[in-house]
């Protein structure tokens, strides 16, 4: 999926967990070392000013996307360039002081992401100092309160403790920290998984605000497809750590290609009573410690063949999107789907 001016771009992005056994049980045991590949080989582009959101089953590797994005997790292959800046290049830490100081993080639990010792005005305050941005406690007082202002709070909220809000309040004392720092980009990861239906409304919508108002960009991470609708420019759907569909929001809501996104957006509930026939994401995720051979979804894929069960799909571009899928390279999917829309012959 190629965009114009990429704010972010990904490429080949790759990591490995070691969650082998203490060495002296291996031993004893003969068990060979276990390597969990959270991310294999995924590739985007996000333009600036947009959404991209990432959504999928839990253990898909949404999450260690968003942290390897930030540099909490170094990649152990890939490219992460920001800006036109190689992220995974060694610099000094003045250089990616300033660098980082551009893109921050929204967490998915805001009371856990808070110290509960602080006050919400030394939270707010912290990357203000931390980056040089204030020439003196006037001015950082008048920055707090200026992004307080921002998340539809008040100055005075800032005196308070964060238990004392409620957890709505709290996710936008958490975005008023992201902002202080003055960042161009932020990895949102599941914001609003935590909160009430109503209040994930609110969040959204001042997410967007902000978006408009000061032409942020978003990594957004999501399970919940009904948020990623209202949010997103650009989806993409992760399965046991790779990207299988990859492209405009509006497109693949429409007409979902990849076998997995038409499983996820036939498991929705149909409200409007349309009638559509549905088809509910069956069986189980397999472990990514030892993942299928092939595409890793032939086991769950009703269009599987001999072809996917032992050779891995590349990414195929089409209708402006990219898609892992044999079936859909090769027109098998839309010839069965067709097959069984067909009436049936009275002999």
């Amino acid at each position: 999926m190629q965009v114009e001016e990429p704010i972010l771009e990904v490429e080949g992005l790759s990591k490995a967990f070691d969650v082998s056994s203490p060495i002296l049980r291996r031993l004893v045991r003969r068990e060979p070392r276990a390597i969990l590949k959270a991310v294999d080989q995924v590739d985007f582009q996000i333009p600036r000013g947009q959404t991209l959101s990432l959504v999928g089953e839990s253990g898909c590797g949404k999450s260690t996307v968003a942290r390897l994005v930030v540099g909490l997790y170094q990649p152990t292959a890939g490219s992460i360039r920001f800006d036109g800046h190689d992220m995974t290049a060694k610099r000094s830490r003045a250089d990616m002081a300033k660098i980082r100081r551009r893109f921050q993080m929204i967490f998915q639990d805001p009371f856990a992401s808070l110290n509960p010792r602080w006050r919400v005005h030394d939270i707010i305050a912290e990357p203000i100092r931390a980056h040089g941005l204030a020439k003196d406690e006037r001015e950082v007082s008048a920055r707090v309160a200026l992004n307080l202002e921002r998340v539809k709070l008040s100055a005075r909220d800032g005196e308070k403790f964060p238990h004392e809000f409620s957890g709505g309040q709290r996710q936008r004392i958490s975005i008023a920290r992201a902002l202080a720092s003055e960042p161009e980009f932020l990895v949102c990861d599941e914001p609003t998984s935590a909160l009430d239906v109503s209040v994930q409304a609110q969040i959204l919508n001042l997410m967007k605000d902000l978006q408009r108002e000061l032409g942020l960009s978003y990594l957004f991470i999501s399970h919940d497809l009904a948020v990623v609708y209202h949010i997103s420019d650009y989806l993409g759907v992760m399965y046991l750590g790779r990207l299988v569909e990859v492209g405009p929001a509006r497109a693949i809501f429409k007409n979902p290609q990849h076998p997995y996104t038409r499983m996820l957006l036939d498991a929705i509930p149909d409200l409007e009573m349309t009638g559509k026939k549905r088809i509910p994401v069956g069986g189980e995720v397999p472990s990514p410690i030892t993942p299928p051979p092939g595409c890793h979804f032939h086991p769950r894929c009703p269009f599987a063949n001999d072809r996917c069960r032992t050779e891995t799909p590349r990414p195929h571009h089409l209708d402006q999107r990219d898609v892992r899928c044999h079936a859909v390279e090769e027109g098998r999917l839309e010839a069965e789907v067709a097959a069984a829309k067909a009436p049936a012959v009275a002999i």
